[in-house]
């Protein structure tokens, strides 16, 4: 297959993946890695295959077509494509919870970057790093990364990256238990896509209404949370995005059990439970038990309580979480 070929093929199933024939456009992605002799061609196809996968939650083949594709980036002789091929990598390796190697790769980004191409990946890469050092709760090298990746996203009026970035602060911010932030950088989020995200993926918008339920159900506005995340469960499910589905069934899950209600509360947990652990989100799925302990808890079965929160220790430790 040639490169105009090859070209056409990629594009082909980037409209069909835009019109959620997501298996169709796959299959024309695997042909073209299969047939295609063109690397620049290749490592297209490859990087389209890693964000499909990502949004698929199939992090595991993420990582996978990541590895491809820094192999191509090498045989290119290209240090941008190297350094976005790591990114890559970098990017699989959070969505699995491997934090440490998610900064060692984010680093090895930054030490190979230089030319502008380079430069502009950077706030990207701040932003994964910021990722992992709050899974690790180191709170105050994840604040300085995303301050950095804002300060990029302002420097190359990158907006998709602001609004990155942005949700993750709103993250940052629940993590520390200062509500009001934490709804205001989500909020800053949805104003963004509302006025520069009209060509954008509708996952913005599903991610920033996400991050605002969470806030919201924070700050005790449960109707509040509840609208916005049933408009991103909405966004999830009409682009099969189980991350983001595993995600809003356990704030819908915290909603109810705030609300007392535990009988709704706990099937919603199990169906977010089963997605995270399909996916391999090992700190969504300590989240969870979290939430299913408070349940008991709520139920004055202390025992049942005590060994949940246990196993979401155990996992916890496990990831290096403090």
């Amino acid at each position: 297959m040639g490169q105009d070929q090859t070209k056409q093929h990629i594009e082909k199933g980037l409209r069909l993946y835009q019109r959620n024939q997501t298996a169709k456009a796959l299959e024309m992605w695997s042909r073209v890695l299969q047939s295609s002799s063109d690397l620049s061609g290749r490592f297209r196809v490859l990087g389209c295959l890693i964000t499909a996968h990502s949004e698929m939650g199939s992090y595991r083949d993420m990582m996978k077509f990541s590895v491809a594709q820094i192999d191509v980036a090498r045989e290119m002789g290209d240090s941008d494509y190297v350094t976005e091929s790591y990114l890559n990598l970098a990017r699989s390796n959070e969505k699995l919870c491997d934090f440490p190697k998610t900064v060692s790769y984010c680093q090895s980004c930054l030490s190979m970057q230089g030319t502008t191409v380079g430069l502009q990946l950077n706030g990207q890469v701040c932003l994964s790093m910021g990722n992992a050092y709050l899974g690790l709760s180191s709170f105050q090298k994840a604040l300085e990364c995303f301050e950095k990746a804002l300060r990029y996203s302002h420097t190359n009026d990158d907006k998709m990256l602001e609004c990155r970035v942005c949700c993750s602060l709103g993250n940052f911010y629940i993590q520390l238990k200062d509500y009001e932030k934490a709804l205001f950088f989500p909020c800053k989020a949805a104003e963004l896509v509302s006025d520069y995200g009209k060509g954008w993926s509708l996952k913005y918008k599903a991610m920033s209404q996400y991050h605002m339920a969470v806030a919201y159900r924070k700050l005790g506005r449960s109707q509040d949370a509840m609208q916005c995340c049933e408009e991103s469960m909405k966004i999830a499910i009409q682009h099969r995005d189980r991350p983001l589905q595993a995600l809003c069934l356990l704030c819908f899950a915290d909603i109810h059990r705030h609300r007392r209600d535990v009988v709704k509360a706990f099937p919603r947990y199990e169906s977010s439970l089963s997605i995270m652990v399909e996916i391999g989100n090992r700190l969504g799925h300590a989240q969870v038990l979290i939430g299913i302990a408070k349940c008991w808890l709520i139920q004055k079965e202390e025992d049942k309580g005590l060994e949940i929160v246990h196993k979401a220790e155990e996992l916890a430790e496990a990831l290096g979480n403090k």
